[in-house]
């Protein structure tokens, strides 16, 4: 730390551990961002974050990062007096505000079906928010191994379905009476991981609507085809669609999501939901916030945050297929305008994690 205003955070502590981060924060109402290596290849760089564009949020005091001890339960407080770094996200009060369109304007507001993808390990004082999309299986694993112990220490030795579809076997944050979920919120370490919008976008239509898959052919292909794909009569089921190579096409998905009957009907499936709804992070004071552009580096970071690196290790990322090399191939198909219309959509989400505007898709 080199003072209360500003810190780099690729500098070492004083001790005999040591370890860095994507991000280095300039004042208390400015921020900007360095790697500390080329930004992974195929992959669209975060924007010169931050964290974010803090003016969007109401009610909140500056951006800031702490070091201290207490605000991380004792469990995991720094042996050898190593400073916690914790990084909370208190955002500075602008003109500026985000109003989300369901009106809540502090965590009080939130209902229980609203925090349901907030998962708790209460032996280690930690809180996941999960975004699909953004890594979350082997993150659920982690989780399921921190509330498991043994004999599930390797995250890759778990099931896929121990996990998913229901994932019945993790812990909810909704599950708790109200007044023990906000002290759990107030007390225990919180982190999520988030990802480019776009190409989170492109990753959701990929998994769930090109390929076979049943519930969301049913769910939302169909429908998708019937009303932006000049089809009037779909398959009526996905085995009559693969066979006769009928599937929305991207654009068809665009034009779903850009669609205002699509979000005035109901809130967006999670897959393709904005990440800051799905996680509220102008309500809940997030101590790491993660991206999947740095995804190895950074768990490797947080584990070390929450000194469980001896005790488990993240899951090796496999080679993503869905990057920014590929994103012209995607959006080539899409018209400006409907791009436009999909920018303004995400734009909080481009905002608030620190994404940068991807002007040449924007601009014709």
């Amino acid at each position: 730390f080199t003072s209360s205003t500003s810190f780099t955070s690729s500098t070492s502590f004083t001790s005999s551990i040591s370890f860095t981060s994507s991000i280095s924060f300039t004042s208390s109402t400015s921020f900007t961002s360095f790697t500390s290596s080329p930004p992974p290849p195929h992959s669209l760089p975060p924007s010169p974050l931050v964290w974010g564009d803090e003016s969007l949020c109401a009610g909140r005091s500056s951006f800031s990062a702490q070091q201290h001890v207490d605000a991380v339960p004792g469990s995991l407080k720094c042996s050898h007096q190593l400073f916690c770094l914790v990084l909370s996200l208190e955002f500075y009060t602008y003109s500026f505000n985000l109003e989300l369109s369901d009106g809540k304007r502090s965590i009080d507001d939130i209902n229980d079906r609203d925090l349901e993808n907030l998962l708790v390990d209460d032996t280690h004082g930690i809180i996941y928010c999960f975004i699909p999309k953004v890594a979350c299986s082997n993150w659920k694993k982690v989780m399921f191994v921190l509330k498991q112990g043994e004999p599930y220490r390797d995250p890759m030795s778990i099931a896929d379905d121990l996990i998913d579809p229901t994932d019945k076997h993790l812990t909810f944050l909704k599950s708790f009476p109200r007044t023990e979920m906000m002290a759990k919120l107030k007390h225990y370490t919180k982190f999520l991981f988030v990802r480019d919008p776009f190409v989170r976008i492109i990753s959701a239509y990929r998994d769930k609507l090109q390929r076979t898959n049943k519930y969301f052919y049913d769910n939302f292909g169909r429908n998708i085809l019937r009303r932006y794909g000049n089809q009037s009569d779909p398959p009526r089921s996905l085995d009559e669609a693969f066979a006769s190579g009928l599937s929305p096409s991207f654009h068809n998905f665009i034009q779903y999501l850009v669609d205002p009957k699509t979000e005035n009907s109901g809130p967006f499936e999670p897959h393709w939901r904005q990440m800051h709804r799905l996680c509220h992070p102008c309500h809940i004071h997030y101590d790491f916030i993660g991206h999947q552009e740095t995804l190895q580096d950074e768990a490797e970071q947080l584990l070390k945050l929450l000194m469980l690196q001896d005790d488990i290790k993240f899951p090796l990322a496999y080679v993503n297929m869905t990057s920014s090399v590929s994103m012209w191939d995607w959006f080539r198909t899409v018209p400006v305008e409907d791009r436009r219309k999909l920018y303004k959509l995400y734009e909080s989400d481009f905002r608030l994690f620190g994404y940068r505007k991807p002007d040449e898709f924007l601009d014709g």
